[in-house]
């Protein structure tokens, strides 16, 4: 680990064994928004803003294995206890494994699945608002190019910062109003999917909406983000798994889930069908997911769904 920047604070968050920490830093690093935040040496870090304070965050395995360490640099350690929550959803601690896995263990394939990668999580966002222009962004593009089209937003719209955790992690991730007001033109998206990020930006930094309502009615949440031109189901899904915490959350659309899908049964053919087929999934179908994507990344060899 770098040395820390001064000040910080540092706590241990407690979560349910066992936790497979190493796909969980796989996700990210595959995914993760250059500038804004880098793993580095087993550790997760990021520049953050919380509360109106800047600063970065850093998340490792504790020595003890039971824990992970979090630790605040610069002005934002001052807020170090109220950030155990967002950093606990942003890691899935709350989850209880053995329960989910037990749950889908019922089902013959995902069984298999299960027994090869125990206590998967289902990895959150630090920001609702930065998880929704992701997955805007991945609208049929691969990971890799939704990756470098955010790396162009930040670099467009986001704020440098000079004091850095770590020379990788130099931006904060653009606001809604500055995303709302930046000029996206030759970014690398067709105009259409602009407008709707743009518009997205415009009602978050209105406050007409909120996405990272954690208590509140996620039904609302996915019907005013289904109201909006240029999102549908996909998109919403995926957000209300990775944002909202939604454990039944089903991406029903995705590629790669339907493929494989119907790789294991070959009668699944019609989106309806594969829709169907996940029922027997809830109320886990969002962990459901994650190990039918890692199965896709195992036999790729790299990071796949998502």
């Amino acid at each position: 680990m770098p040395e820390p920047l001064h000040p910080h604070a540092s706590r241990l968050i407690p979560f349910h064994p066992p936790f497979d920490w190493q796909r969980m830093l796989d996700f990210f690093a595959a995914r993760m928004t250059a500038g804004v935040e880098a793993v580095v040496e087993d550790a997760y870090l990021r520049n953050i803003e919380f509360k109106g304070c800047p600063g970065a965050l850093s998340v490792e395995m504790a020595p003890d294995g039971r824990h992970l360490l979090a630790t605040a640099h610069g002005e934002v350690s001052r807020y170090i206890d109220e950030l155990v929550v967002p950093v606990s959803h942003m890691f899935d601690l709350y989850v209880e494994p053995g329960q989910v896995d037990e749950s889908l263990s019922r089902d013959p394939w995902l069984a298999s699945l299960v027994q090869r990668r125990p206590g998967l999580r289902v990895p959150g966002a630090f920001s609702g608002f930065e998880l929704a222009v992701r997955t805007i962004v991945g609208q049929q593009v691969s990971v890799k190019g939704a990756t470098t089209i955010v790396g162009r937003l930040v670099q467009r719209a986001g704020v440098q910062v000079s004091d850095r955790l770590h020379d990788p992690v130099g931006w904060r991730f653009p606001t809604p109003e500055a995303l709302a007001q930046v000029n996206l033109d030759k970014i690398g998206m067709p105009g259409k999917r602009v407008e709707t990020l743009q518009r997205l930006a415009a009602a978050v930094a209105s406050g007409e909406l909120s996405l990272d309502v954690r208590h509140g009615d996620i039904g609302d949440l996915r019907r005013q983000l289904l109201a909006m031109t240029g999102i549908g189901p996909w998109t919403v899904e995926y957000i209300a798994m990775r944002a909202w915490r939604d454990p039944d959350a089903w991406p029903a659309a995705d590629l790669v889930l339907m493929n494989l899908m119907t790789l294991q049964e070959p009668d699944l053919l019609r989106l309806p069908q594969h829709k169907a087929r996940a029922e027997a999934w809830r109320p886990w179908r969002a962990y459901a997911a994650m190990h039918i994507w890692n199965s896709a990344a195992d036999v790729a060899g790299k990071q796949k769904g998502g």
